[in-house]
């Protein structure tokens, strides 16, 4: 049983924050300062979304309209006791579906450079210039039509 959802409580993002700090803050380092921000404040704040497979909540992403048509997808993360089922694609294809039913032409992501070929995978270009470093990891900006 595989349920994915636009998280509208509280309690459904609290369940998105327990994924980000096991992925992000635990298990790749990240400060936990730089891990929350405005965007988190409350279901409202943006797009989230969360998976739970079996019961149990193990992936989350969120998105926003970073311009009038362009989502930007951010904190893309699965448990890594649930990756390899193909979580992560189905949070990014839901996001992608929910952008574009808002409008958005285009989707963009800062991918951590490991994980550039699953995105080109899912039809993304690299459109920075170089790899740049976000939370001390490096990261490669990229892009696709909707």
């Amino acid at each position: 049983m595989l349920d994915i959802i636009r998280v509208e409580s509280e309690e459904q993002l609290k369940r998105c924050f327990d994924i980000r700090m096991q992925v992000f803050v635990e298990e790749q380092k990240v400060p936990e300062h730089l891990e929350m921000d405005e965007k988190d404040q409350s279901p409202e704040s943006c797009h989230h979304f969360l998976i739970v497979h079996e019961g149990q909540a193990v992936g989350t992403a969120r998105w926003y309209k970073y311009q009038p048509d362009t989502a930007k997808l951010q904190r893309i993360a699965v448990l890594k006791s649930s990756r390899g089922l193909g979580l992560g694609k189905k949070l990014v294809l839901a996001m992608e579906e929910q952008a574009k039913e808002l409008g958005c032409s285009y989707s963009m992501l800062d991918a951590q450079c490991q994980a550039e070929g699953f995105y080109r995978g899912l039809g993304y270009e690299v459109i920075s210039e170089e790899p740049f470093y976000d939370a001390g990891i490096l990261h490669v900006r990229m892009k696709k039509p909707l």
